[in-house]
């Protein structure tokens, strides 16, 4: 990540920029959609996820739907207002609202998995690199129905796509945080997938 240089007058808008963009990530939408619909606390259900794949779980697919725009919404808002304000702030902007997904204070610090709020970052932020993984995302969903397996696979193909695709360092950089963050997130997945255990997508009842 870039590091602001200089005294407080220079780094307080980074600052600023951070904490804002942490606190629009840290809106958990599935919590909140859930409960408007009638579902009770989506912590309770299925995996006890916060994301649209455990919103999913309820039936009501159109919720489902709802829960990725807006979580992807959020990231791709907090990065498209901090565009205004340099690369730098973009930056910040991507990876603190990312942050602020997986550890919503709201929720002491247990979030979601980032995987569509990451996809909106990376749409506003690199649209060549987001599309390329939400590719990746969709062809390995479709092919083996596995959602976290989509997403760890897209997670490992970004930071390549990012690098091919920008030939710059802080796209790069940045496109490669929220891939080790992501798997990181997916640990209790990727020991259920090794043991044949993992939950594949279903979109009917």
């Amino acid at each position: 990540m870039p590091e602001p240089m200089g005294g407080w007058s220079y780094q307080w808008p980074f600052v600023l920029g951070a904490a804002l963009a942490y606190l629009l990530g840290s809106i958990p939408f599935g919590l909140v959609l859930t409960k408007l619909a009638g579902y009770g606390d989506i912590r309770t259900i299925g995996s006890g996820n916060i994301g649209a794949t455990n919103v999913l779980r309820t039936g009501n697919k159109g919720l489902a739907l709802l829960t990725v725009l807006l979580d992807a919404g959020k990231g791709a808002v907090a990065v498209l207002i901090a565009e205004q304000f340099g690369p730098d702030m973009t930056a910040y902007a991507a990876a603190f609202a990312f942050l602020g997904h997986l550890f919503p204070v709201w929720l002491g610090f247990k979030g979601g998995k980032g995987v569509a709020t990451a996809g909106g970052i990376l749409l506003a932020y690199a649209w060549p690199v987001g599309v390329a993984a939400a590719a990746t995302w969709l062809v390995v969903a479709v092919l083996t129905r596995y959602s976290s397996l989509a997403a760890l696979i897209a997670a490992l193909l970004a930071p390549l796509y990012a690098w091919l695709l920008t030939r710059e360092f802080q796209p790069t950089e940045v496109v490669a945080f929220l891939a080790v963050l992501i798997i990181l997130r997916h640990h209790a997945n990727i020991r259920r997938l090794l043991r044949g255990e993992e939950s594949k997508i279903r979109l009917g009842k």
